[in-house]
């Protein structure tokens, strides 16, 4: 993030020829960002945060000896560190080789554990970081650095359940966490976009450090229905866009969080085509236009975005039982407010795929993280 804030659209047009020849031609469109350039290398494992040598030669090819020097830093400081621990590792007894095994496993974690781990049967999907969070060896001042969550309250927290099964008690969570809540019972799908674009185009976020979201419906493949199913869906990736620094300037730099329980009907993954995708464009009717004030973060930098997918039947079992995600994140988000929300968020996956583990297929919930927050994020006051 902090590389792109510094380049310029002809610099990255100019680092996507570059490395078209390993994207491939089609790959990476002429319009799209430094992150997006980065998130497709780093797919095809061309840049990781030890392997760093691409970049750099690309920095220097486009005359950007600035740059490459900071990447040189960053390598720099990481050689520094493995060399101090190589030194403390060489001070300790020696062990026995079982030993060795044991402590090495305690060590790694679950650090060796492939991109995408099946877990009895059920497909795990790994917690996407930015590049600078997925570094190993990353500076103390990095490590430590935190959004600013002082604001009184936290920011709106806006609540549509077209459910109606969770809205009590996830209100009430979000409001012992110091967010003004605002919720939506039952709205029809047309409604739901008109809801999002008044909530983005609020001129009270520039008053707080943060904004949240819950979003509980049915719908198809990546859109949400309202409580009639005459529509066809409103776009998952359009509410994400409605958010970002170009869209909500007074948003921009602060945390957005998503948390998203969509029933899905089987099969619904083939209705994408017929999506309705309303634009993320944004008029402001209750006050004056928003100026964007001028500032070099990344317009999709700052979002947290944990999406669960569940069969459309847990409803029609049980109409009036609530999601075991959202009840799990409740109880996450009023026990361990003050641990990072990645790590916290990270423990709740485990708790939802050990439920996964002794239920049917079709009770499963499927959770997925992905963001781009740029620094460590704490809901609390103090």
């Amino acid at each position: 993030m902090e590389i792109g804030e510094n380049l310029d659209q002809a610099d990255v047009s100019s680092l996507i020829f570059l490395t078209r020849d390993y994207t491939g031609r089609g790959k990476v469109a002429k319009d799209k960002s430094f992150l997006d350039l980065v998130i497709e290398l780093e797919k095809l494992n061309l840049i990781a945060s030890d392997q760093l040598n691409l970049l750099e030669k690309c920095l220097k090819n486009i005359h950007r000896i600035d740059l490459k020097t900071k990447i040189q830093k960053y390598t720099q400081s990481g050689q520094e560190a493995r060399s101090n621990m190589n030194s403390l590792q060489a001070s300790l007894p020696k062990l026995s080789i079982k030993e060795q095994f044991y402590n090495s496993r305690l060590q790694n974690g679950r650090s060796k554990e492939p991109r995408s781990v099946e877990h009895r049967g059920i497909q795990r999907n790994l917690v996407k970081t930015s590049i600078q969070e997925s570094g190993s060896f990353l500076s103390p001042h990095i490590q430590e650095e935190s959004y600013r969550m002082q604001s009184k309250p936290l920011g709106i927290c806006l609540i549509i359940d077209c459910i109606g099964n969770d809205t009590e008690y996830l209100q009430e969570t979000f409001t012992s966490l110091g967010y003004r809540v605002q919720p939506f019972l039952f709205p029809r799908s047309h409604e739901i976009p008109q809801i999002i674009r008044r909530f983005a185009c609020m001129t009270q976020h520039q008053d707080y450090d943060s904004f949240a979201c819950v979003l509980v419906t049915r719908g198809g493949f990546q859109s949400m229905m309202g409580t009639d199913e005459l529509h066809s869906g409103f776009s998952l990736d359009c509410v994400k866009n409605m958010f970002t620094g170009d869209t909500c300037p007074s948003l921009r730099g602060k945390p957005k969080l998503f948390f998203i329980q969509n029933y899905e009907s089987l099969g619904s993954h083939l209705e994408d085509s017929s999506l309705e995708v309303d634009g993320p464009a944004i008029k402001n009717v209750d006050s004056k236009p928003l100026h964007p004030r001028p500032c070099t973060t990344h317009p999709e930098a700052d979002i947290f975005w944990s999406l669960c997918t569940a069969d459309v039947s847990h409803l029609e079992k049980s109409s009036s039982s609530s999601s075991v995600y959202l009840q799990k994140l409740s109880q996450q988000l009023k026990q361990d407010r003050k641990r990072s929300l990645v790590d916290l968020h990270v423990e709740l996956m485990d708790k939802v795929y050990a439920w996964n583990s002794g239920v049917s297929s079709k009770k499963k919930y499927n959770l997925s993280l992905q963001h781009t927050l740029r620094k460590k994020l704490i809901l609390s006051h103090t």
